[in-house]
């Protein structure tokens, strides 16, 4: 299934980064998951229709609750699993 995957730099733990994320994906509709990498970065996989993950890539850019955010970097790739939510993951 064509996904997206976003790399999100700053300082992304010890607020409400997969909160807002989580809120933001489900009122767009879109279904995969978040995860904090370190506390400086987290990653994002993202299913769903490509003007949605376009909203959430402007939010990541401009309304999530980063800090200090330093980059966002989104690709698309072929994943084998289709998601049937979007959540948080360890």
């Amino acid at each position: 299934m064509k996904s997206y995957t976003c790399i999100v730099e700053g300082k992304v733990t010890g607020g409400k980064f997969q909160s807002w994320v989580i809120d933001a994906a489900l009122r767009l509709g879109l279904k995969g998951w978040v995860r904090n990498i370190d506390d400086r970065k987290a990653e994002i996989l993202v299913q769903g229709e490509p003007e949605a993950y376009e909203a959430l890539k402007q939010g990541l850019e401009s309304e999530a609750p980063v800090p200090d955010l330093k980059k966002v970097t989104c690709t698309t790739i072929e994943y084998d699993k289709v998601h049937d939510r979007f959540e948080a993951r360890g």
